[in-house]
């Protein structure tokens, strides 16, 4: 997606927000969050814990900090 459309990075996310769809392999609370850039690609895994609202929530903040923090690095990798 971030190739083909000429962005310099992707996010995505996914997960199980509940209060259903959880099983012992794949619990209420689990996410995952991928970010696509130029040098690469990260996936990190969460485990959140809270109702639907709290848990899309954190998913979101977490999603955003990971993309702040690889701009931050990119910046400052770009910039010497």
């Amino acid at each position: 997606m971030r190739a083909s459309s000429g962005a310099d990075f992707a996010l995505s996310t996914t997960g199980i927000a509940g209060p259903d769809g959880g099983t012992p392999q794949k619990p209420v609370g689990l996410a995952y969050i991928a970010l696509s850039y130029a040098g690469g690609e990260a996936v990190h895994e969460l485990r959140l814990v809270g109702n639907r609202e709290r848990i899309r929530n954190l998913g979101v903040l977490e999603a955003l900090d990971m993309l702040r923090r690889q701009m931050e690095n990119s910046k400052n990798n770009t910039c010497k």
